[in-house]
């Protein structure tokens, strides 16, 4: 609906535009809101007092321009008023709403879904965290947000592809085996230093190094130490990638594809980019034979080092690689997403994109910011098996997945967040999502109620739609009907926020309406209209919890 008064808005202008009432030279970008107070109308426009800046005339009179010159060829406008300083508010009909009602019915399960994206691709890269170490609380922030605006990019018509590069070739990655290579020896020799610095000192590492003993007894004892740790290095890495792996299916999260950073150099990935950037004469070679691609000729603050001058490639080489493999599989756009502190690498990426021969625009960088773990108020910082962070999976074990899902879109991306541990496992109403899924549990009891009354669940045929008169149950049809448009706007604005933020609105509706009204009466046709009513929150808010990954439950 938001989208069809967006264009009889636009036509208005263009209709005006055209009969000289509005001298403008170009139309202006239509924003439509929906009030707070229903009373207010269900739609309503400040395109008036945009326009009266311009055109040097009163907004009042711009509104009654725009409301004279629109058109409504399906007859969904029941009126429109000028109210305030110039806004425009438009009421439907009432029958429009009843529409949304059946068209849930309907579609069901598929209400909200869109084929907005049209089956354009998208590449979406997320989580991405070393296999140096487990899973933080931070990485499960990026986990939950990449997946679920992977649930919603599909549910509105793309083709999502979902991938996790696994950044297994570089110091990190020799730092983990050169850990693990000092945990295994002092196995044998507790005498054995372990060093300050260089090094991962969680207690994980001793645990994969007693996986090594376990398996090859002393064996890498008797070889050299750069051989021994090359060879630790691989095998941590895998302990740890079978790890994150396991966090993540603990999760619900899933990838359609595990990348290896280090498939890059053994596949000549890396090597044959550099010869396409000499090829291009983007490369420069400085005195002391590092090698330096030209990124500020597209907009980057300064050229960057993809070979140093020892011969070793930096971080930056294998990334080129990796955005050229994803650009060559023909997708229409790629999405990563990054912890906060990654922005100042978002310049340079734009401009590898540009030298890769693509539009700047074709990637889009989200970004996520830092997550702090409270309980009794305060920051909880050390984790018992690293020494240095909470895991992820100690996280999920204390609330829950459900919880910790929700809980980690309650802000949005690029907000901090606080997880409060106490409010995740209070089973209250100000628990964000014990509200929102007992809104779900309550009406599931409701209709239980009504079978044990012999009340049948009904279909739209057998409802006397004008019996829905409330301003609450006229609230809860507007606030149903805007569902597919929330979904929508998620996906255009890679914002997955906006589905929980949603889900409390509705929840809130509904608890009001339940308290201060019965649903299951003396009166049958009355019961009829609002149990299908109820019905089709439930159905709205069942189809949302599903992109957030969080259960409906029926009983609580």
């Amino acid at each position: 609906m938001k989208d069809t008064l967006t264009e009889m808005l636009a036509d208005s202008i263009d209709r005006a535009r055209e009969d000289g009432t509005l001298q403008l030279n170009k139309r202006p970008p239509v924003q439509l809101d929906i009030p707070k107070d229903s009373l207010l109308g269900d739609f309503a426009s400040n395109l008036a007092m945009v326009l009266a800046r311009d055109l040097k005339r009163s907004p009042l009179d711009i509104a009654k321009v725009v409301i004279d010159h629109l058109t409504d060829p399906e007859g969904l406008i029941d009126r429109c008023e000028v109210a305030g300083p110039g806004f425009i508010n438009f009421f439907l009909k009432e029958d429009y709403w009843v529409r949304v009602l059946k068209d849930i019915e309907a579609k069901g399960d598929a209400y909200g879904k869109s084929a907005l994206g049209k089956g354009s691709s998208v590449i979406v890269e997320f989580v991405s965290a070393n296999p140096t170490g487990p899973l933080h609380i931070g990485h499960g922030r990026g986990a939950v947000v990449g997946d679920v605006l992977c649930r919603i990019l599909d549910a509105s018509g793309y083709q999502v592809s979902r991938e996790f590069y696994v950044n297994d070739a570089g110091k990190q990655v020799k730092d983990l085996g050169r850990s693990v290579w000092f945990r295994y020896r002092q196995i044998f020799d507790s005498t054995v230093p372990f060093p300050s610095e260089g090094v991962y000192p969680g207690e994980y590492v001793l645990d994969i190094a007693r996986q090594v003993q376990e398996r090859y007894r002393d064996f890498y004892l008797s070889m050299a130490e750069d051989d021994a740790i090359s060879k630790l290095s691989d095998f941590g890495c895998s302990v740890m990638l079978n790890g994150i792996r396991s966090d993540l299916e603990k999760m619900d999260v899933r990838f359609d594809r595990f990348f290896t950073e280090k498939s890059l150099y053994e596949q000549g990935k890396v090597q044959a980019c550099i010869s396409e950037l000499k090829e291009k004469n983007l490369l420069l070679e400085e005195e002391n034979g590092a090698l330096v691609l030209r990124t500020s000729l597209f907009g980057d603050d300064k050229d960057r080092v993809l070979i140093k001058g020892n011969g070793d490639y930096t971080y930056f080489a294998s990334d080129i690689a990796y955005h050229r493999d994803k650009l060559e599989r023909g997708p229409d756009r790629l999405i990563d997403i990054w912890g906060a502190d990654h922005h100042g690498y978002i310049p340079r990426m734009k401009s590898i994109i540009q030298v890769l021969g693509h539009d700047a625009d074709t990637l889009k960088v989200l970004l996520i910011q830092m997550v702090n773990l409270l309980r009794d108020g305060k920051p909880v910082r050390m984790g018992k098996r690293t020494g240095e962070f909470v895991t992820l999976s100690e996280v999920l074990d204390e609330v829950g997945n459900d919880v910790a899902r929700f809980f980690f879109l309650l802000r949005r991306s690029d907000s901090h967040l606080d997880f409060d541990l106490d409010l995740a496992k209070t089973e209250s109403n100000e628990n964000p999502v014990y509200y929102v899924q007992y809104a779900h549990a309550r009406i599931c009891s409701i209709f239980r109620q009504a079978w044990d009354k012999g009340i049948p669940v009904p279909a739209s045929n057998d409802v006397n739609f004008d019996l829905l008169s409330l301003p609450e149950e006229k609230d809860l049809m507007r606030f149903l009907g805007t569902y597919p448009e929330v979904v929508e706007g998620a996906a255009m604005a890679l914002e997955p926020h906006r589905i929980p933020f949603y889900l409390q609105e509705l929840a809130a509706r509904l608890h009001a309406y339940y308290f201060k009204h019965r649903i299951i009466s003396e009166e049958q046709d009355k019961n009829l209209a609002r149990l299908f009513l109820v019905g089709a929150v439930r159905t709205v808010i069942r189809n949302a919890l599903n992109l957030l990954g969080v259960s409906a439950p029926e009983k609580m």
